[in-house]
């Protein structure tokens, strides 16, 4: 029994087409910059309301929120006491929308911390919608992004965090090139290492022809037959994708040579 719970040799699923395609081709890119700028919007925007108490949404730039802010003032943390006290109550009655052990985590912790938490959720939408919108460290920002969606529906507010909260999860997934068509197009690969820095420089290139099977097609002096050449060619290229795919765990593109 113990041999089949650790098993000597182990079986790696590949990963779909279609999720290699879309979360982890270059070629995609430019929809995950649609995405993270419309949700980078929505935070910083969200942020810059908490931090001022003015919006700077395109709908109604520059005009106050009737709201006051919720940090560097005489009364830090009283927005965001009252928000808690709300969610709090829902979590009384037979339907509640608020669980009764997130209210108890609400009441026991966040709310005697109202003024520090009211300067982390300010300056943490305001981070991660600068960090969507100009695509540095993407898959971080989505991640936490994601998880104040979470933390604001699990306290009864629904109003667009579904949609965020869904769109953020994708970014996450698409992490590794979310932020092509940004900062981390350079700060990635110095994060990440040689994985990521080939897989941006060799971005929509399938395969990788070696050096050496281009010099013998090249050189008509060895007087090797085509079938020949086609058969040492190939079993090159099966060479290196063995070698790339266990970097990558992409063996889609071994080919066979002829017999």
């Amino acid at each position: 029994m113990i041999d089949a719970m650790h098993p000597k040799m182990v079986t790696k699923i590949p990963r779909l087409w279609i999720s290699k395609f879309f979360f982890a081709n270059t070629w995609m890119a430019w929809l995950w910059l649609i995405v993270r700028l419309y949700v980078g919007y929505q935070w910083l925007t969200a942020g810059w309301e908490k931090l001022t108490g003015y919006s700077i949404k395109f709908t109604n730039f520059g005009q106050a929120t009737g709201s006051a802010p919720w940090i560097f003032g005489n009364n830090d943390g009283g927005a965001l006491t009252a928000y808690l006290q709300h969610a709090i109550s829902l979590s009384q009655g037979s339907n509640a929308s608020v669980q009764p052990w997130y209210a108890a985590f609400l009441r026991d912790i966040i709310l005697p911390n109202a003024g520090i938490c009211s300067y982390i959720v300010t300056f943490g939408e305001i981070l991660v919608g600068l960090g969507l919108i100009f695509g540095c460290l993407t898959g971080v920002a989505a991640f936490f992004g994601l998880l104040m969606n979470l933390m604001y529906l699990m306290a009864g507010t629904v109003s667009t965090n579904v949609i965020l909260g869904v769109l953020s999860l994708l970014l996450v997934m698409a992490w590794r090139i979310a932020g092509y068509y940004g900062i981390d197009q350079q700060l990635m690969p110095v994060v990440w290492g040689r994985r990521l820095r080939d897989m941006y420089s060799r971005a929509n290139s399938p395969v990788n022809i070696p050096p050496d099977v281009a010099v013998e097609a090249s050189m008509p002096s060895l007087k090797v037959s085509d079938s020949k050449l086609k058969r040492v060619s190939l079993t090159r290229m099966n060479e290196v994708g063995e070698q790339e795919a266990a970097q990558t765990d992409d063996t889609s593109f071994r080919m066979k040579p002829d017999k």
